[in-house]
């Protein structure tokens, strides 16, 4: 895989990191939301494991 592609999909994954953070830390966090932000970041980590 290119590395900058690689090091795109890890911004990515950083930044998915940073919004579920901030959407737990609200005073009423969407499970919803939550939920798939945490499928996004899974797609993004699988696709990095076969770089």
């Amino acid at each position: 895989m290119v590395p900058s592609h690689v090091n795109a999909l890890q911004m990515k994954h950083a930044g998915l990191d940073a919004k579920i953070r901030e959407e737990l830390n609200r005073p009423a966090p969407n499970d919803v939301t939550i939920q798939s932000l945490k499928k996004q970041k899974l797609r993004i980590k699988e696709e990095l494991a076969q770089a």
